[in-house]
Parts: C-alpha cells; structure tokens; sequence
C-alpha cells in the first residue's frame, strides 16, 4: 500500500505497511481500486458529454453524481474501514461506468491505476494529489447538502472533471489551474451547504453546552450530519433518552431546530483521537454520523453504530431507506446499557465544565458595528483563527499554548473539531464580546470567510490588510480543500501546522511559499512575536 493523505502519515512520508489511522494494507488496496473506478467512470462520462448522441437520462445522471460524492467520501481518513461495502461500492460503480458507455455509445474505459499517481514524477504526484485529496474533502460536504436536498450542476460536472484529469499525462502548468479551481468550486461547495443547513435548521445562535451527563438512559452522536441527529431527537423523544453530541457535533446546540429538543443535553468527551480511552467504558451506544472514527476496540464494539458512509466490521450498521432512518437498534440498545445511575460531570482538556459554541456568521456580523467601533477605538487589536482539525501526533498542544498566549484585546476565532484542544478555556470578555468564539464544523469554515470579507469591507480594505492571522491545523481532506479556498481567494501568511503535508514537493511548496507565504507553525511565542511585532 501507500497512502500519505493525513497529517500522521508514517514518518512523515507515507503509510506503506498498514496506516497510522488503523486501515489495513488490504483496505487501502480496495480504497485505490474504487478512486480508479471512479476515475474511469469520470472519463467515460467526458466522453459522453462530448458525443452529440449523448443519451445520458436524468436518473442515470444522479446516479453518477450519488456514486461520486458516495465514492470519494468513502476513501476519506477514518470513515470506511469495511472492505466488503467498498467492493460493494466499487460494483455499482463498475455497473454505472457500463450503463454509461452503452447509453452514450461510447467505449467502457478500464479502470485507472493509482500507481500512476504514486508513483509519478513527485511535482506531478503532489498537484494529482492536491487535486484528489481536495476533491474527497468537498465531496464531503456536497454529501451533506445532498442529503438535505441540495445540489448544484456545476459542482457535479467539476467533480468529473477534476477526476477525469487525475488520468491525464499533464504537467504543472496544466495541473495547477485545477488545483486552484478545487479551492473555487469547494466555496461553491460550502456556500451550499451553509444555505442547506440554515435553510433546514435555522440559523445558529451562540450558546453555552453543558459536559456533564445526567443519569438515565442516553446516546452519544459523533460526526457532522445535522439530518442525522434531527431524526434520532425525533424518534428518541418522549423515551427518557438524552442526546449528547460528541467532536463535530457539538454544533448542533446552536441550531433552532435542533436545540429545541429538551433531550438534546449536552456534549460528551474531547477529541476524537481520545475515543477509544474515553469510549471505553461508557454504558450508553455511538452513532457515527461521518468521518473521524477511530477503530473501535472489541471492549466497546457492539455499542458502535455506523451510518451514510461510516462502516466498519462487526459493527452494526443503520441503512437510508428513501431519507428515513429506523434507529430502533440504538434505543433499544441505549434502554438496555441503562446510562449512569448518577450525574457525572465531566471536563474539557484544560478542566472546564461547559463550552459554548454559535459564533456563525450572523451571530458574527449582527454585531459587525460594535465590532467594528471596537477596533477602532483598539479594545480588540487583533483576530485570530485558530481553527482546524485535531489529532494525535505530538506538537499539537500548540495550538493550546497559543491561544493562552493571545493578548487580552484580541479575539481567538475557531471552528472545527481542533478546537478541543482549547475550547473549554475560559479567556474572559471584550465588552459584551467573549474572547473566544466557536463557529461551529469545519463545514463551517464559509461562516469565518463571510464575517472576513465583511470586516475587510467595513474598513475599505483587503482582508490580507485586517488584523486577521491565521494559524490552522490539518490532519485529513477536508482541510485541504478548506486551504484551497483560501488560496483561491489570495489570502497570504497562513501558518499552518503540525507538520506540513507529506504531499507537497519542495517545487510545488516553494510555490505557495512564493505566492501565498504559507509557512508553517514554530513556537507560540515566535510566532505572536511576528505577528503582532
């Protein structure tokens, strides 16, 4: 195998053996089977698109766009480690990719070699790479917004051809392009699943989340689909079950049609690389919802549920029937572990007992004035976005150790599941403003580029001209595609860390260098040194 997607790579050059995050070799193996299904599907639907008797009817056409966005969000770090349902999703890919080329009179394309890629001269590996990757992070979130409703043709057709161009033997002047249009399209791509989510749920509004566990019966929900938990709170009500969010879910606290649920408690645990410690021995069951699983241990195996594209062996598994999903198992299973016969009161990493989150963009910019005012007169001197994802390679409590860090009139922004490293801190108040605000998902990552752009008009600049750094943590696809779009928008002196991706060569880093002035996270105090002078 190879595989050097994630930021805990093997030494920092690529998983050969098995992955760091617990794939097999076998599983990565299948995973690049169905990518080059894929890959071949997307060539035989370019094909058809440039037959003029193309006969591609409207079903079969949503059938490619499902099996791309269900295909690439499979191969994702730590969200499908269950290689029957891959070569069960790689033959429905096989069978669209023959439907296709018959409807359209065109040849069946054999599927692409990944090795290709992986084994390609490495300036050409690392822009296939930045393209891929990019393109398995915002099928993520064109899955959510599918599942609520929402599509756009263009995103659909981009898919196809970021795909098809994996398979081209092309250089860096034509492989860079695309890699900059990831970074448009996947705006494209955030802007519709913000308007999917506040359109469905209402718009997030900032509160306060308790992380004690009361007695009783109740259900864990990790991961990042809001549909998901809005119909477990259905089904769960009146029942004498609590709900508990857990990682990425923590922000569904902040939306009106979810908080409206009184069983809708609290949230539980920290971050998700601490799941099999903190998981343990919790009498209650886990949903998965999306990515960020980590392998369970036997120990808590069948109180593990997985659903949309989280699956894993030996664990039960809730299916979509026409966008309704019977949670019967986990009730029962939740009535039957029982809860804790008294109230726990748990903490964050650093001991603090709630957390808030809902500093979207509205709750933002309805006080855009204040703000604003605030600036000017020099109560707040600086923004910080400390924002991305989390994991469990060491140099991570950075991002701790800089947020503690950040002067008392400064703001700390965040968003996304490294926020856990930091977000239970208590770093007081600029007037009516806390100094730390929680955005919400990474999907949420549109929410901290809209109140940007605001404030960069509000004050008739440019949003590189604000007092706004950057300091983000990755560690899978998502926030790739999340970089790109920054890049796209020309947005320069990102700090960006633990480590810098395995995938970028020094030519294709030196250019980003160059364009962007990315470079990467020291220490807490250097950087604040430089950045505030």
């Amino acid at each position: 195998m190879f595989c050097f997607q994630c930021e805990q790579t093997a030494g920092c050059t690529g998983c050969t053996r098995a992955g760091v995050c617990g794939k097999s070799a076998m599983t990565a193996k299948l995973q690049d089977t169905l990518t080059g299904a894929l890959i071949a599907l997307a060539n035989i639907a370019a094909c058809s698109n440039k037959n003029s008797n193309n006969n591609l009817s409207a079903s079969l056409a949503n059938e490619i766009n499902h099996l791309i966005l269900e295909g690439l969000f499979a191969t994702i770090t730590n969200v499908n480690f269950d290689d029957a349902s891959i070569k069960n999703l790689t033959a429905r890919i096989h069978a669209a990719a023959t439907k296709t080329a018959n409807a359209c009179n065109v040849s069946i394309v054999s599927d692409y070699d990944m090795n290709n890629i992986w084994n390609a001269n490495e300036d050409i590996r690392s822009l296939k790479s930045l393209i891929l990757f990019g393109v398995r992070g915002m099928a993520a979130y064109a899955y959510h917004a599918m599942t609520l409703g929402y599509t756009d043709a263009s995103l659909n057709q981009f898919f196809l051809t970021a795909l098809d161009s994996l398979s081209k033997d092309w250089g860096m002047n034509e492989l860079l392009p695309i890699v900059m249009e990831v970074g448009r399209f996947n705006l494209t791509c955030m802007e519709l699943l913000d308007r999917a989510n506040t359109e469905t749920f209402g718009d997030p509004v900032p509160v306060s989340v308790s992380l004690t566990v009361e007695k009783g019966p109740f259900i864990v929900v990790t991961g990042h689909d809001l549909e998901d938990i809005k119909q477990l709170l259905e089904q769960t009500k009146d029942k004498g079950i609590n709900i508990y969010t857990h990682g990425e879910m923590l922000p569904a606290h902040a939306y009106p049609e979810l908080k409206k649920y009184p069983h809708l408690k609290g949230n539980f645990g920290t971050a998700w690389q601490n799941q099999q410690k903190e998981f343990a021995s919790l009498p209650a069951p886990i949903l998965f919802t999306t990515n960020c699983l980590m392998p369970p241990k036997a120990s808590y195996e069948d109180r593990v549920f997985t659903t949309g594209s989280v699956q894993f062996p030996n664990t039960p598994y809730i299916k979509d029937e026409n966008g309704h999903k019977d949670f019967t198992p986990l009730i029962k299973k939740a009535l039957e572990l029982g809860g804790y016969s008294s109230d726990q009161h748990f903490t964050g990493i650093n001991g603090g007992t709630s957390v808030m989150t809902g500093f979207a963009k509205n709750a933002v910019l309805s006080s855009a004035g204040e703000i604003i005012d605030a600036v000017k007169s020099g109560a707040i001197r600086h923004f910080f976005l400390v924002a991305g994802c989390d994991g469990a390679r060491a140099g991570r409590n950075y991002y701790t150790e800089f947020v503690k860090q950040t002067p008392s009139d400064s703001i700390v922004l965040t968003l996304a599941c490294g926020k856990y490293r930091f977000n239970d801190l208590d770093l007081g108040t600029i007037g009516a403003f806390p100094r730390l605000m929680d955005m919400g998902q990474c999907n949420d990552a549109y929410s901290a580029i809209k109140v940007a752009v605001a404030l960069a008009d509000a004050f008739g600049c440019g949003v590189n001209d604000l007092p706004l750094s950057m300091i983000l943590s990755w560690y899978e696809q998502k926030a790739v595609c999340i970089l790109l779009t920054l890049l796209h928008l020309g947005i320069k002196n990102i700090k960006l860390g633990p480590t810098l991706p395995a995938f970028l060569s020094p030519n294709v880093l030196n250019y980003l260098v160059e364009h962007f002035s990315i470079a990467p996270v020291t220490t807490p105090e250097a950087d604040l040194k430089e950045i505030l002078g």
